[in-house]
């Protein structure tokens, strides 16, 4: 009897699990980020502000019940469960709790040097 190298592909026993819902993995991860980040907040003793917490928990909200967490095309993939600036958002409230230092977008810009 020859093996192959690659094992035993063709079990008949073995049950094909189905392929998983990408939307649904999107929108798990999606709402397992913005609680990480409100919980690393809470660990780090860092105090958000009214705005920060509410957006964390609206944005957790509609994702949940609606699947993603904005309705125009313009602002992001159809497909994704966030905003290409909820992201960016989330994103700065998840350093705000880890401590880093990150400039805001238009601090990093280098001055002409030339006068």
């Amino acid at each position: 009897m020859k093996r192959s190298s690659f094992g035993n592909r063709s079990k008949p026993d073995a049950k094909k699990k189905p392929l998983p819902d990408r939307r649904e993995q999107a929108k798990k991860a999606a709402v397992r980020a913005l609680e990480k980040a409100k919980r690393a907040a809470d660990r780090a003793g860092v105090k958000l502000s009214e705005w920060e917490d509410e957006f964390l928990g609206s944005v957790a909200t509609r994702v949940k019940t609606f699947g993603r967490a904005f309705a125009d095309p313009e602002k992001g993939d159809p497909r994704a469960p966030l905003s290409m600036m909820q992201a960016v958002k989330l994103k700065e409230i998840t350093a705000k709790a880890k401590g880093d230092k990150r400039p805001s977008r238009g601090a990093s810009r280098k001055k002409n040097s030339r006068t």
